[in-house]
């Protein structure tokens, strides 16, 4: 298992479902990698067509299957409203290295309702590469017999 930092680059969305009624949304994104979650700035009134350009990094390991990306509007009154979601799958991210930014799909109730442009970059910690510098367990001190 290699472990290291993940970069998350939020560039922006486009065609987005705008859910307020009188004026633009002020949405904003949520990333979330296992249990680590981290919250974009709120891009106020920029309604269905926002941008961030905002950078967010993570721990963790190559064994972490998906990143998920959820849109919300913030509404200051009657709680943020889910805006729809993306599901970003990362093993061809550990394959590569690095996904230059590019758009996925937003859905909501299993619709198409816009995309989300993201860029992705995996460092592995020094030392942590496949098959280089992994300790060996052990149990008690005592190696474990390979019989």
């Amino acid at each position: 298992m290699v472990r290291g930092t993940l970069e998350v680059l939020l560039v922006g969305a486009k065609g987005l479902e705008n859910t307020d009624f009188l004026s633009n949304m002020d949405p904003y994104v949520t990333i979330t990698c296992r249990t680590q979650e981290k919250k974009s700035s709120v891009a106020s009134g920029k309604g269905s067509d926002p941008e961030w350009n905002e950078t967010f990094v993570f721990a963790l390991s190559n064994d972490v299957p998906e990143l998920l990306i959820k849109i919300l509007d913030s509404d200051g009154v009657s709680g943020d409203d889910f805006v729809g979601e993306a599901k970003i799958p990362l093993e061809p991210l550990f394959a590569e290295g690095s996904i230059p930014p590019m758009s996925y799909n937003v859905v909501k109730d299993e619709e198409y309702c816009g995309e989300i442009r993201v860029g992705l970059n995996f460092t592995p910690e020094r030392g942590c590469e496949e098959g280089f510098g992994e300790q060996e367990e052990s149990y008690g001190g005592w190696k474990e017999s390979s019989y």
